[in-house]
């Protein structure tokens, strides 16, 4: 029920974000925006207040172009060096509590996962269901629901030889913990990926971009010491296995534009939002 209800919320939540977006120059009411979503204004003020930790007119802000371009032009020279930032964790960022990406040996990427023990479950987020799979050396897929993709059936084919088991996994809770909003007191968790050596790279540099900022395609390319990739980093990133954790959500075009998300558009604009929101709200909190 509680799943359910959750995914429920997320929809409408999604709706509203997209009607906002859509009709911004109209300014719409709170009334205006809860008949769209089906709900009395009273109820939508406090659902997405809960969801977003901030009003739907704050919230709008947060999902403009001008806010991505703020964002893009603020960013500290040395993206390996920025530090957790904005009250979220005052001593550790959030990538050091990824201990390691451990890519596959060549041996396990050719096989395609034989010999391989792949425990898998479906879970509630704020940003809809979620597939959480693991290997007995880390996670190896994280996926949101998505209406073209069977998600589950892509877990499959990506690891053809693999024995799966549909049950939860002590590791899994560690993951969905990252969806709180408290990140002061995160376990580390390992990643245990299947990629190529560009591709291990690219997804390391994205664990390093802080939460509520933003990166474009050329500064990570630019981090990764490969000026002319930036291209090649779109791709890399586009094949992300790891929803939300390895945050290629935060990556986004020179121009603000948002670019392409796996998960699809909206959801990548609801995050970005939410956690933008809860990053203002840890700010706020610390001066």
């Amino acid at each position: 029920m509680e799943k359910q209800q959750d995914r429920v919320n997320y929809e409408r939540i999604a709706n509203a974000i997209d009607f906002l977006q859509k009709n911004f120059r109209e300014q719409p009411s709170l009334a205006a925006i809860a008949a769209h979503v089906h709900v009395s204004p009273e109820h939508f003020q406090r659902i997405f207040q809960e969801w977003a930790g901030t009003s739907p007119k704050k919230f709008l802000q947060y999902t403009s172009i001008q806010h991505a371009k703020h964002l893009l032009a603020h960013q500290q020279t040395n993206l390996f060096d920025t530090s957790f930032q904005l009250g979220l964790s005052s001593t550790s960022r959030l990538h050091d509590l990824f201990v390691q990406i451990e890519g596959m040996t060549p041996a396990e990427y050719k096989q395609g996962g034989k010999q391989l023990l792949i425990k898998h479950a479906h879970y509630s987020s704020p940003f809809g269901g979620l597939l959480i799979a693991s290997t007995g050396k880390g996670i190896c897929h994280v996926a949101f629901d998505n209406a073209n993709e069977d998600i589950t059936e892509t877990l499959f084919a990506k690891y053809p030889l693999a024995h799966f088991v549909n049950e939860p996994a002590e590791m899994h809770r560690d993951v969905l913990a990252f969806f709180h909003r408290d990140w002061s007191n995160l376990k580390a968790i390992k990643l245990h990926l299947r990629g190529t050596a560009f591709q291990l790279q690219v997804w390391e540099a994205l664990l390093k971009i802080p939460a509520g900022q933003l990166y474009s395609y050329q500064q990570i390319a630019n981090q990764i010491g490969n000026r002319a990739a930036s291209r090649a980093v779109g791709t890399a990133i586009g094949s992300n296995p790891i929803a939300y954790l390895i945050p290629c959500h935060r990556v986004i075009q020179t121009s603000g534009l948002l670019g392409g998300y796996r998960w699809g558009l909206l959801r990548k604009t609801a995050i970005i939002a939410w956690e933008s929101a809860l990053t203002a709200k840890s700010y706020d909190e610390t001066i």
